[in-house]
């Protein structure tokens, strides 16, 4: 059974850093590329990075520059390194498989607020 833990988020300045995290259980991790979203008040879920199961990235153009995805596969572990976060990166973070769709299954996500 599929299960996916977001943590490391919180309350930071404009400018400030966060890195977040994400143990997925069960086999998804191990053969899957997997994705950061993030989901503001108001507005749907984004897709803002990716990384396949040999490391290669790809990012939206909002955070390209800023943010870092990377993996530990002994750990079953994403991250995502975010540096000189904006107001508008605030909003509730997920990790999944890049083709996730609304109706599979999402872990809890974690909250990132930026605001000074």
């Amino acid at each position: 059974q599929v299960q996916l833990v977001e943590s490391g988020g919180g309350l930071v300045q404009p400018g400030g850093s966060l890195r977040l995290s994400c143990t997925a259980s069960g086999s998804i991790f191990r053969y899957s590329s997997m994705g950061w979203y993030r989901q503001a008040p108001g507005k749907q879920r984004e897709l803002v990075a990716t990384i396949t199961t040999g490391g290669s990235t790809n990012y939206a153009d909002s955070v390209k520059g800023r943010f870092t995805i990377s993996r530990d596969n002994a750990k079953n572990t994403v991250y995502l390194q975010m540096n000189v976060l904006k107001p508008e990166d605030t909003a509730v973070y997920y990790c999944n498989t890049p083709q996730a769709r609304p109706y599979d299954y999402w872990g809890q996500g974690t909250q990132v607020t930026v605001s000074s």
